[in-house]
């Protein structure tokens, strides 16, 4: 294994010094025993939602990266591919709320659910925090996993967490901002495809073995097992894998038909170590195998947004779309990963 490290076990709190020492608008809180949180170091407006959200370490930038105007206000990261502890995401939700109480965004794995869902109680007990949990459960690969039960959370988050992110920073209601998080989700579905497995710091050699001809179709971004382990395809194929999954929901229409006015936002995000210009390929042949079925791509993001540390591989995202989805994605934004209008 070679990686930039101090120690295996100094990864996140090292990397999360990094983050800070390079963003000075974020602050990240280590004091007290359940861990750390990253938050914006400007106070939450009074009568502003805040958002939190976190998860296991590994999938940056989600989710430190997303931390910033228009997005997030807090973000608590556990260790490597392991859940925040409730404390934790409790002493966050303390930290950033302004009043008008907190949106839990979680990832659909059982230890996030379990720990974010003891946090928002601990709130509701003890310091009168509100808070409404919004579950993200965008993966078409699987339906259960030993990891989940339904379908794992994974670049739908990214959508989710800008979406409702802007539509807090208008001064909108805990109930309305939660449900335009669940609504974000509902629209959106997910598919990934991985080359190689990653490697955890603390465990030092791949986390399955996958051979030089192989691929794993419908991998989980903690590396979990996707449909199935097929040949290696070309991109073309690999996104036409990728999109016959995701357009098989209803969501999208009838599959194989084509469609009449939809639009969508397109993620493709590497999983770590897929470089930008195999991104972009990746993307193109997407656009094209949209535009057969006359599905427009009216905004886009290709780059890493939500990875698996160093695994080379890719996932698909689409979010149907429409104006005020648009509008609330146009919206100024401001985080170390997504930046604009502003």
């Amino acid at each position: 294994m070679k990686k930039f490290l101090n120690s295996a076990e100094s990864f996140v709190a090292d990397s999360l010094a990094g983050l800070a020492a390079a963003h000075p608008a974020l602050r990240v809180q280590a004091e007290g025993p359940d861990g750390p949180f990253v938050a914006r170091r400007a106070a939450t407006q009074p009568g502003k939602v805040a958002l939190v959200s976190g998860g296991g370490y590994g999938h940056e930038p989600l989710h430190g990266g997303f931390v910033g105007v228009g997005m997030l206000d807090a973000a608590c990261p556990g260790e490597v591919f392991t859940s925040p502890v409730p404390g934790q995401i409790l002493a966050a939700a303390q930290a950033v709320d302004g009043g008008a109480g907190v949106v839990f965004v979680v990832k659909n794995y059982t230890g996030d659910v379990l720990n974010f869902q003891m946090a928002a109680e601990l709130a509701a007990e003890d310091t009168g925090v509100a808070v409404e949990t919004v579950l993200v459960d965008d993966d078409v690969a699987v339906r259960d996993s030993t990891w989940t039960a339904g379908r794992r959370g994974t670049g739908a988050t990214v959508f989710v967490e800008k979406i409702a992110g802007a539509l807090a920073e208008r001064g909108e209601s805990l109930a309305d901002v939660a449900d335009m998080g669940r609504r974000v989700n509902a629209n959106s579905r997910s598919f990934a495809v991985a080359l190689t497995a990653c490697t955890t710091p603390a465990n030092g050699k791949p986390g399955f073995l996958l051979p030089e001809d192989e691929m794993e179709v419908g991998v989980g971004i903690h590396g979990e097992p996707g449909r199935s382990r097929e040949k290696l395809a070309s991109a073309r194929e690999v996104a036409a894998l990728a999109l016959d999954a995701i357009l098989a929901e209803p969501l999208f229409g009838a599959q194989g038909e084509r469609q009449d006015g939809v639009e969508v936002i397109a993620m493709v995000s590497g999983l770590g170590a897929t470089p930008l210009s195999e991104l972009y390929i990746l993307f193109h042949e997407a656009s094209r195998l949209l535009a057969e079925r006359d599905i427009s791509i009216v905004r886009s993001l290709v780059g890493n947004y939500v990875t698996s540390l160093d695994m080379a591989g890719a996932s698909f995202t689409l979010c149907r779309a429409d104006d005020e989805l648009l509008e609330l994605w146009d919206a100024p934004v401001n985080t170390p990963a997504l930046r604009w209008g502003l």
